[in-house]
């Protein structure tokens, strides 16, 4: 009777040791709104998953032309929300009441000035996490610009639009196309439009009070000096397109293709696009040009490429169990403290990190060339406080201005009327 109950006590304490161990397996979700680091992502999931032993991290990719915002708000509603979510930075305080409040971790602490400054609430809670600091413009393939020069390119000498535009027409008389404008959405109506805003002054809130008049109705943008220089070089870079005579069919994948088999000589985009290049020229040299706006050299935006925080990851609070927030908020964390994590976000992912401590100089020679830009001071603001829908809609009305389905006049009106009916 006695080994009985010993045998069934046993039973009892090994069905327990199951049960702990199997209560201890924790699965996190990340949903990544970055889909050009897809790939690399799943791996550093796929490595902390075997360094955390008890813990799995899956990766949700965002549909294309899906925004994060609505992503998120459809996951919430099926009631499976992600347990870190990366969003658009003008997103996050939209998710304040489902988020996780960081405020005590560590990295707060170790975070550079102003990165926090979208993910902070009113009464200084933190709620997110400032991912990538990104920048663009018009990246550069030094090789081919070299050699159809002649000579070792300075990107200092463009300065202006009619230096941008001599540029241009000697690449193409050396019989280099200049270069490739992919017709995205995202890249044309919250990047290449946006610059519109950032360059009305080096004041933030000058900037801000500018997008309040054009919500009021305020603003006349045919009137506009810096909208209209801004279109002015669309214009010169539209002629130079390598896809002009069929402008709206090109592709994210055939713009990095190009670029990084030295079709062309340049292509607007930022420095998420290094993972793509990379694979095809992994010892290319490149680097970033300005959106010049008009012919003055001395003119604010002639000389700067907008620079800022712009993904940033919420933790759910509302969802996931303590066990899962605490997960998500050690895989944090690790990419922000440990040596191989640091090592994963600079170099697998290519991320200009938002963190002080992380003293890894990029290999990624498009974060090479942000990071001289902010250290040279010549940055403009990444405005990034735009409603949800305004890279879909005010990039629908480019590339209608792109495919010369409508005048500048035309352009301009529906981007007036847009922020008129903003909710």
């Amino acid at each position: 009777m006695r080994k009985l109950a010993f045998f069934l006590i046993a039973a009892l304490v090994f069905s327990a040791a199951i049960s702990v161990t199997a209560s201890a397996k924790v699965n996190i979700t990340f949903l990544n709104s970055k889909g050009e680091i897809q790939a690399q992502l799943e791996e550093i999931a796929a490595l902390y998953s075997e360094i955390a032993k008890d813990v799995t991290v899956e990766v949700i990719p965002c549909p294309v032309g899906q925004s994060p915002f609505e992503k998120v708000v459809s996951m919430y509603a099926s009631g499976n929300a992600p347990t870190i979510a990366m969003v658009d930075a003008g997103d996050v305080k939209k998710f304040q009441d489902k988020a996780l409040n960081l405020t005590g971790e560590r990295w707060v602490q170790d975070a550079i000035p102003g990165s926090l400054d979208m993910a902070t609430l009113e009464d200084g809670t933190v709620v997110g996490f400032p991912f990538a600091v990104e920048g663009y413009g018009l990246i550069y393939n030094k090789k081919v610009l070299d050699k159809a020069l002649g000579k070792s390119f300075d990107p200092s000498s463009i300065r202006t639009r009619k230096d941008l535009q001599a540029l241009f027409e000697e690449l193409k008389n050396a019989g280099v196309a200049p270069l490739v404008i992919s017709p995205l959405d995202w890249s044309l109506g919250a990047h290449f439009f946006a610059i519109a805003y950032a360059a009305q002054s080096p004041d933030p809130k000058q900037v801000d009070a500018f997008l309040k008049d054009l919500r009021a109705g305020k603003v006349d943008l045919q009137q506009n000096s810096i909208v209209n220089g801004l279109l002015d070089t669309f214009d010169v870079m539209r002629a130079y397109n390598i896809d002009k005579d069929d402008p709206l069919s090109g592709t994210y994948d055939r713009g990095s293709y190009l670029l990084g088999t030295g079709e062309v000589a340049m292509w607007f985009m930022g420095n998420w696009a290094w993972p793509q290049l990379s694979e095809l020229d992994p010892e290319g040299e490149y680097g970033f040009l300005p959106v010049p706006i008009s012919d003055n050299p001395d003119d604010y935006g002639n000389s700067q490429i907008p620079v800022g925080a712009t993904k940033f990851l919420i933790l759910d609070r509302e969802q996931s169990s303590e066990a899962e927030q605490q997960a998500a908020k050690d895989f944090l964390n690790w990419l922000v403290y440990d040596a191989k994590g640091q090592d994963m976000l600079v170099n697998k992912l290519s991320i200009i990190p938002a963190f002080k401590n992380i003293t890894l100089e990029p290999k990624d020679p498009l974060a090479k060339s942000i990071l001289q830009y902010v250290r040279a001071g010549k940055t403009l603001q990444f405005v990034l406080d735009l409603p949800a829908d305004h890279w879909r809609m005010v990039g629908a009305f480019m590339q209608k201005y792109l495919g010369n389905a409508i005048s500048r006049d035309e352009l301009l009106d529906e981007i007036e009327n847009y922020w008129k009916n903003v909710k």
